[in-house]
């Protein structure tokens, strides 16, 4: 029995500490064994007409900034239309968007009647889109004037069917949330850099992807775009690459509660995504990109049931030896820091560093782990709201 405990014990703490402690160092490593490995996207890109599609529901206070930043990137104009798709906005994000198209036709409006979500506003912007590709965008994220330019350049070549950019979020005002979700963030984009130099960057991101409009597939109302359009790319034999020179900016969330309702609806989506979806992803053609998707999101998700798993374990184990009392220790440690700094964030103080990346950890596992069990008890986010604000 012992022997069983000791081995649920080290099997389930190392499955947590795994995708952020292990999976960077062996997947670099990986990068570095290739005798050859994808280079970096040409310096120029290949003439193709773009439709950038933005996501819009009720954003009044931020459209006119976006449309701004959009008219302004460098690209060719005859290449550029901007669709803002608005699901069912009821304040005068159409409006703004109706005075823009006046004044530059490469600005139109695709209006849902009644609000079914982004999944079904992007059917409709794809389905009416002039561009050979397309280019994904949120109200609120402001890109770099080449940020089109760099994410187009990677489909020259023929095999690369969507191009992931970098997002970045600010931290202007030194809110808890946006600094831990920087600290998350700045691993992320380096796990997404090492996975298009391996094979390919496992997922989109919904402020900055690009993909060939014929590879995009209609989404179900439920589906995360950003999630699903890779797998169905990837599973049609196209690769998916990262270009760290395409940026966007915004803010993250103002609250951690913000962000964990956010993370929460995204694991939600993304769970089922990978239910629906990734059956078509045969091992034999697709066994890394596999390996990189369990490593860098699934396994996440379940951090919350292996640290309760670990700890029960440990606990289990105390009277047999010094190590265990000592991981039972750093255990709950982590614990009451987390719980402390949650009470520091109630009473108007701003806890300690390292208190509140503690605190974030667990908020954020907590959030994927409800998302799954969502998924299983049949709730299923459709519709999104604000979180973030523009960063102009």
């Amino acid at each position: 029995m012992a022997s069983l405990l000791t081995a649920v014990f080290w099997i389930s703490s190392l499955a947590v500490i795994y995708p952020y402690a292990i999976y960077p160092f062996m997947l670099r490593g990986l990068v570095l064994l290739r005798c050859t490995k994808h280079g970096n996207p040409p310096s120029s890109a290949p003439a193709s007409r773009v439709s950038l599609v933005i996501s819009a529901f009720n954003e009044a206070d931020t459209i006119g900034y976006k449309l701004e930043n959009s008219l302004a990137l460098d690209f060719p104009s005859r290449d550029l239309e901007i669709i803002v798709a608005s699901d069912a906005s009821s304040d005068a994000t159409d409006d703004i968007v109706r005075d823009a198209a006046k004044k530059d036709d490469r600005v139109r409006l695709l209006r849902q009647t009644e609000r079914r979500g982004k999944s079904a506003a992007l059917n409709m912007a794809v389905a009416a889109a002039r561009g050979d590709i397309v280019v994904f965008s949120d109200a609120n994220a402001m890109y770099d004037p080449g940020a089109v330019r760099e994410l187009v350049a990677g489909f020259a070549d023929p095999n690369v069917g969507y191009v992931v950019g970098a997002a970045h979020y600010c931290d202007a005002n030194g809110r808890p949330a946006a600094e831990n979700e920087g600290v998350y963030w700045r691993l992320e984009l380096y796990l997404k850099e090492l996975e298009s130099q391996w094979g390919n960057v496992v997922g989109g991101d919904g402020a900055i992807y690009a993909v060939r409009r014929h590879l995009f597939e209609k989404l179900e109302d439920d589906d995360i775009s950003d999630f699903v359009n890779p797998l169905q790319v990837v599973a049609a034999g196209y690769r998916g690459t990262f270009n760290a020179a395409a940026r966007s900016y915004e803010h993250a969330g103002d609250t951690v509660a913000k962000e964990f309702k956010r993370k929460r609806r995204i694991v939600n989506r993304s769970w089922r995504a990978v239910r629906r979806y990734a059956p078509r992803l045969a091992f034999r053609q697709h066994g890394r990109f596999l390996f990189m998707l369990w490593s860098h999101k699934v396994l996440r998700w379940y951090a919350l049931p292996l640290i309760t798993l670990a700890w029960l374990t440990n606990t289990a184990l105390l009277g047999r030896g010094g190590l265990y009392v000592c991981t039972w220790m750093l255990f709950n440690a982590t614990i009451v820091g987390s719980i402390v700094c949650s009470l520091l964030y109630k009473w108007g103080r701003r806890p300690p560093r390292l208190l509140s990346l503690m605190h974030y950890f667990y908020v954020i596992n907590l959030a994927g782990f409800l998302g799954i069990w969502d998924e299983y008890r049949g709730v299923r986010h459709v519709t999104w709201d604000h979180i973030r604000k523009t960063e102009r």
